[in-house]
């Protein structure tokens, strides 16, 4: 009986692949490998210049003191709430005002539709980093610094998200709004029962995005938080990096540690949806 054919793509390019993607995952985890376990040590340890592999066992203290004082003060459980805060308020805030907003230029009809389109677009040229001096001015002007507000609402629009939604809704056959005006559905109706359950997908991808890059925010709370009571970990953790004889490392590497779960864990819960969302062609 003859001999089955190699299948397409077998041979000898399979070990350089798996390769290129061991050493990928090498490069990726190993840091995280590094923080994860120094975060088991005490500080002689990490003083000393020492780079463990293998966990210690002060663990439970660090981490405790992480969570209750931090390295600079604030605790990391204060820290870790007001960038929850934050990140879920941008991901949020940013979802219904670019979904509101790109409906409102797809399936309504009025003067300056695509000037008022483009004008959302073209801030994509614009982001916080360019016009910061003018928008802390505003928020100063507004006694928003130090506040939730402050952290939040300037950066809580989205011109990505509208074109990525605008674009979703232009695959939205005519048939559908043609049979929602015979059945007497409004356009409030018209959305809830139709334009958002189609929505959903893209949502959950957006949603893990937006709270990410929201997580990450670092220049614009630097800013605005002037005191403890508002301070993102982010930022806590670079204020905690002191001189070298200071600084309480395996207290940074917890506190880091800690830093990761939330988004780690948004990225886990909704993988399933996030990858959906980004290749499903056929709602």
């Amino acid at each position: 009986m003859p001999a089955k054919a190699a299948p397409p793509g077998s041979g000898g390019t399979d070990w350089v692949a798996h390769a290129i993607l061991i050493l990928a995952v090498i490069l990726f985890v190993l840091p995280i490998w590094i923080v994860l376990m120094g975060s088991t040590h005490d500080a002689a340890t990490i003083g000393r210049g020492e780079v463990p592999l293998l966990p210690g066992r002060h663990a439970l203290e660090n981490y405790r003191a992480a969570w209750e004082r931090g390295g600079a003060g604030v605790p990391a459980g204060r820290m870790l709430w007001n960038s929850t805060v934050m990140a879920l308020s941008i991901a949020i805030g940013k979802i219904a005002i670019s979904i509101l907003s790109a409906y409102a230029v797809v399936f309504f009809r009025f003067p300056f539709r695509r000037l008022a389109f483009w004008s959302i677009f073209i801030t994509l040229m614009l982001p916080v980093e360019v016009r910061i001096f003018p928008t802390f001015k505003v928020v100063s002007d507004l006694g928003l610094v130090n506040t939730y507000g402050g952290l939040i609402i300037p950066i809580i629009a989205s011109a990505t998200a509208t074109l990525l939604f605008r674009q979703f809704f232009l695959t939205i056959p005519d048939e559908f709004v043609e049979a929602a005006k015979m059945d007497g559905a409004g356009p409030l109706r018209f959305f809830r029962d139709v334009v958002l359950p189609l929505s959903r997908t893209n949502i959950a991808a957006l949603f893990v995005v937006l709270f990410v890059y929201g997580w990450n925010q670092y220049l614009w709370p630097l800013l605005v938080a002037t005191s403890d009571e508002v301070e993102t970990i982010v930022i806590g953790m670079v204020k905690m990096i002191g001189s070298e004889a200071s600084t309480e490392w395996n207290i940074v590497m917890a506190t880091c540690v800690l830093a990761l779960l939330p988004p780690v864990l948004v990225v886990v819960l909704m993988q399933r949806w996030f990858v959906k969302g980004l290749t499903e062609t056929e709602k």
